[in-house]
């Protein structure tokens, strides 16, 4: 009786809710609303009379909810209270971990890209490595954010993983946990050339940008010259920070638009006057693990030609999450994709990613019968992905039009680098003559 009950005033709950959100709706969609949820009544009502053990109501109603969402597209998920803790904490504090963006691809965890100087970069993961097993048991098929919690822990501590790689043996990784910290720029002089790290975009990045160019300033010891701009393998982050960032590279003028299923709600974040470099010459590093707000930067840095990219297509997540608290948070959240982003000239880029300007790999690409060309994973391979509402798809890689590293190039040295330092002091040089 108690499940009946239970059932019943879920499905009276959000049956109301429909209605409410569903007033211009015929009256055969509102009666086909309430068929279903009272189907799912039904089923929750005989699981927990029939089946073969006990049940606990909250882990089915919660497995419910994440399977609507999950059914929408890879990115829209359910956070219960302690996940949701966990993703404010990551966006604005430390904690205890390894350092790595996971995604789930087939039933395995997936690494999308590991964080510039943590356990997981130090250790060598890269990205499309699937860790299948966690202190000697096995993570196939388990839930991201229950992966998350089993390499999450207290600093110090020490945890083994087990890594599968394409055309390698799985292989056992023990690294130490370490505090995951907020900063996400990085600076220094690269043969005398000013370069910049963004690893990621939480609260503090537009903050830490600036910092970072005053700091390059002082070592420097003069105005800028020119930049390079690295957000190869940064998963993205918050859209603020990303408006932010490319507002400092930027004299006014459009960043990024947003639009809802709504066509009257579209949102332009334009940058203000000023620009931090004034003029110098910046090229951006991309690859396939830039994603989402690296994309926004990347896009819209191409599209008023303020910077030029180098490297291999990136990501191609074009979508735009909410995060929506559940009573205050103490129901957890839902993570939902309530819209896309469009760079200044009006492109999507969902699912078939920024070409870059020079297109250079970081190996080899050439194909023949013992070497193949490496799979690269992106938004349009994962299950569920939206598409690009305009009907685009992801170009295949041209290999005769991508410029490869010579064959006695070191693969301990970074190709792309080296050519973006290149690329740039030649834009630099030309810049200075054209000002003498």
């Amino acid at each position: 009786m108690r499940i009946n009950v239970f059932a019943s005033m879920v499905a009276f709950a959000v049956g109301a809710v429909a209605i409410a959100v569903s007033a211009e709706g015929s009256q055969d969609n509102r009666a086909e609303t309430f068929r279903q949820l009272e189907l799912f009544g039904d089923v929750l009502s005989r699981v927990e009379s029939d089946y073969v053990s006990d049940t606990d109501q909250a882990q089915l109603i919660e497995a419910a909810i994440e399977g609507m969402l999950t059914s929408l597209d890879p990115h829209s998920t359910y956070h219960n209270p302690d996940s949701y803790e966990d993703l404010r904490v990551s966006t604005r504090g430390e904690y205890g971990g390894l350092g790595m963006e996971v995604t789930r691809r087939d039933d395995f965890i997936t690494i999308v890209s590991p964080i510039s100087d943590t356990p997981a970069e130090r250790a060598g993961l890269r990205t499309n490595d699937k860790i299948i097993a966690v202190d000697g048991e096995s993570i196939v098929g388990i839930s991201v954010d229950d992966a998350v919690a089993l390499m999450r822990g207290a600093v110090g501590e020490p945890v083994t993983i087990t890594v599968a790689r394409e055309d390698e043996d799985p292989f056992d990784v023990t690294l130490v946990r370490d505090t995951i910290p907020l900063r996400t720029v990085a600076t220094r002089l690269e043969e005398g050339v000013p370069y910049m790290r963004i690893a990621g975009f939480n609260e503090r990045t537009t903050e830490m940008v600036q910092e970072g160019i005053s700091e390059l300033e002082d070592e420097y010891g003069a105005p800028l010259p020119g930049l390079i701009l690295d957000m190869r393998y940064n998963p993205g982050g918050l859209l603020d920070q990303a408006i932010g960032v490319t507002d400092i590279f930027l004299d006014g003028g459009e960043v990024v638009s947003t639009r809802t299923r709504d066509p009257r709600d579209t949102q332009r974040y334009n940058a203000r006057p000023g620009d931090r470099l004034n003029g110098a010459p910046i090229v951006v590093l991309i690859n396939e693990g830039s994603a989402s707000a690296a994309e926004i930067v990347a896009g819209a840095l191409q599209d008023r030609e303020r910077a030029e990219l180098v490297g291999m297509t990136s990501f191609g997540k074009g979508s735009v999450q909410t995060i929506i608290p559940l009573r205050g948070g103490r129901d957890g959240a839902l993570r939902l994709t309530t819209g896309r982003y469009y760079t200044p000239a009006g492109r999507s880029i969902q699912a078939t990613g920024i070409i870059p300007d020079t297109q250079i790999s970081a190996w080899a690409l050439e194909e023949d019968e013992e070497h193949e060309v490496p799979e690269i994973a992106s938004e349009a391979d994962l299950p569920g992905a939206l598409e690009n509402e305009n009907g685009d798809h992801r170009a295949e890689t041209d290999i005769a039009s991508v410029e490869q590293p010579p064959a006695d190039w070191s693969e301990d040295e970074d190709y792309q680098l080296h050519r973006a330092l290149e690329i740039l002091r030649s834009t630099m040089e030309s810049q200075q003559a054209a000002l003498q």
